[in-house]
């Protein structure tokens, strides 16, 4: 099998969509000690690879600005305004159609009426309920995770443009994710830094493989050749990571920090998307990236509709987990592509 990084451009949008359904299957509840436990909870990766595949491709984008102005100001503006139209409109219609039920101690059906204290947590007052709207303030106040990808991309994306203008004109600065390594741990097991901001430490964690993916942006755009002996590494890296993070969910999980685990994930999500990458361009017989391209395409609007406007509904019938899965994709997939359409046209895509 011959591999280059240009790969991971090409199968870019396939390997979003498998990166999403990785992340469907995770969310679906399955009873630990199930034959599969150790592989369904795994699908968390498909964050890291979105982020690792978001970060390629912000390098392409930020490159091609660069190539059509000089001035750094109008570069960064063009950047957060392409950004902002891509996840903005779904997220604020969805983030209505979620927070304000709940400001108003329901859902969006009225099927899961709130606790006594339910205002107090997420939206204790009006100012809370817009910032929630706005910028998922309350993962940052109280880790709400209903949404927590979404403002911490928006975070991601907001130091983006000056860590690419950083490593352009001074490469040293792409050893940045060991950095970012060495501040999760610290996060978890320094008292000072952990009481402030130990509750978020889901967004610390997945710092290192967003830097990685914009690390190894130029690489991907220069379509950088691969030796043929390195899929021995790719496939001993995948084995022992696959190995390492299976026992962390079926024997260690509760008696360890999950911030190792996500450290473990790097090689893992990266090591994945290589070899998949490597397969879907020598498949013959069927090409899977086309309907993983599409989903791949919607992965936003998925993640928005999938968990709390899908999922919610479906657990508590107790179908069982594949039928709960199918249930799920063939429900969310058409609804991600009814709001992908529909914010299309309000922004007149």
């Amino acid at each position: 099998m011959s591999l280059n990084y240009g790969m991971l451009s090409r199968h870019r949008a396939a390997l979003m969509g498998l990166a999403m359904l990785f992340v469907m299957f995770f969310h679906v509840p399955m009873a630990k000690g199930e034959l599969m436990y150790g592989v369904v909870r795994l699908g968390n990766i498909g964050v890291d690879m979105f982020l690792f595949l978001s970060g390629i491709g912000l390098w392409f984008s930020w490159t091609k600005s660069n190539s059509r102005s000089s001035l750094l100001a109008p570069r960064i503006k063009d950047f957060y305004r392409k950004r902002l139209l891509r996840i903005y409109p779904a997220w604020l219609l969805i983030a209505c159609l979620y927070y304000i039920p709940e400001y108003l101690g329901t859902d969006l059906l009225g099927q899961f009426p709130q606790a006594a204290d339910w205002q107090s947590v997420k939206s204790p007052n009006l100012f809370h309920l817009i910032a929630n709207i706005l910028v998922g303030w309350s993962f940052w106040r109280v880790d709400d995770g209903a949404f927590w990808f979404i403002p911490s991309i928006m975070m991601m994306y907001v130091f983006a443009p000056f860590y690419m203008q950083l490593i352009r004109r001074h490469p040293v600065y792409r050893w940045l994710p060991v950095v970012a390594m060495v501040w999760a741990t610290m996060v978890q097991y320094m008292p000072p830094i952990h009481d402030a901001v130990g509750h978020i430490e889901i967004f610390w964690s997945r710092i290192p493989i967003f830097l990685i993916g914009i690390n190894c942006g130029e690489l991907v755009r220069r379509e950088q050749s691969i030796e043929p002996s390195a899929i021995w590494l790719l496939l001993i890296t995948f084995v022992l990571s696959l190995w390492m993070c299976i026992e962390f969910e079926n024997h260690w999980r509760g008696h360890f920090p999950l911030f190792l685990e996500r450290m473990v994930y790097i090689p893992l999500s990266i090591s994945i998307m290589f070899l998949s990458s490597g397969i879907l361009s020598h498949l013959r017989i069927f090409d899977f990236s086309r309907p993983l391209a599409f989903i791949g395409g919607i992965s936003l609007e998925i993640y928005l509709v999938h968990a709390q406007f899908v999922l919610r509904y479906l657990t508590p019938l107790k179908l069982g987990y594949c039928l709960t899965v199918l249930l799920l994709m063939v429900i969310s997939i058409p609804l991600a592509w009814l709001l992908k359409r529909l914010t299309d046209k309000l922004c007149f895509r």
